[in-house]
């Protein structure tokens, strides 16, 4: 907090006004310390990556060994740079209850966003929640977005997923489907077969805000247990994918195989090449 900030709220003459403005700045302030000591720590474990030993990092950085060594293997994780950066915000979408004619969020869906609430979380990033209306509307034009919404539940996403020059979503007589448009290889989901198989394929990517200000994370299997797949393979790999990827756009399929009594992804794993959009 800057000492002008401090004189500011010091002198509110209002002390509800005042609690407020402080406990607001505070939040804003512990987001600001969260991201630098993220920052930090991924800046020290690239030096490190490129052949810097830790006393040659202390020595520049002014700080000892073991202060650096501390700083490698505690705190917030660079990797949850890959979601965001302070608030992150949720999304999923709201269905028409048939019955009681109120929209609700499907049970698959809440499960999904709510595992991708806690990942957030678990990061140290403050998360908020909001939904795609029963009639599609969605603005995709703010910070930190993680869209959990194929293109059938909103056109600003079909609009959003056009944009992917890689990836993607087709319709035919058997249903969604998505098309690796590099190799022409097609994935599927395991309920258009026959038999029917419990495997699901799914959609990850960051794509560009339509005011062209940002872009936003977005998750998509062809059916919902393909979305809960990628937030259970990102909880186990998320290291990984922002090894590769960073926070620039990509895209990828995602192949999901999940057990038929409970909806529970069992094995998730990249169906194809993660592919970066600034190679295009």
């Amino acid at each position: 907090m800057s000492s002008s900030d401090l004189e500011r709220i010091a002198a509110m003459d209002d002390p509800y006004l005042l609690i407020r403005a402080a406990t607001e700045r505070l939040s804003v302030a512990q987001q600001e310390v969260t991201e630098l000591a993220r920052l930090r720590r991924r800046v020290i474990q690239e030096l490190h990556a490129q052949g810097v030993s830790y006393a040659q990092i202390a020595e520049q950085a002014g700080l000892s060994r073991g202060r650096i060594h501390q700083i490698k293997h505690t705190g917030p994780a660079p990797e949850g740079a890959f979601l965001g950066v302070g608030t992150v915000t949720v999304v999923t979408p709201l269905r028409l209850d048939p019955e009681h004619n109120r929209p609700v969020v499907a049970l698959d869906d809440m499960r999904s966003g709510k595992r991708l609430e806690d990942l957030a979380r678990s990061f140290g990033l403050t998360v908020a929640s909001d939904n795609v209306s029963v009639d599609g509307q969605i603005d995709l034009n703010r910070p930190g977005l993680l869209v959990i919404c194929g293109p059938r539940m909103a056109e600003a996403m079909r609009t959003a997923y056009n944009t992917d020059p890689v990836i993607r979503w087709e319709r035919d007589d058997l249903g969604w489907l998505l098309r690796d448009t590099r190799t022409n290889v097609a994935y599927r989901s395991g309920s258009q077969v026959n038999p029917p198989r419990p495997t699901d394929s799914a959609y990850l990517g960051r794509l560009p805000r339509p005011d062209g200000k940002g872009m936003f994370l977005a998750i998509a299997g062809i059916h919902p247990n393909g979305s809960l797949g990628v937030v259970d393979l990102l909880a186990s790999e998320m290291a990984t994918i922002w090894g590769q990827v960073g926070d620039k756009r990509f895209s990828t399929v995602i192949s999901v195989e999940y057990d038929p009594a409970t909806g529970e992804p069992v094995r998730t794993q990249l169906a194809g090449p993660l592919y970066r959009h600034e190679d295009d």
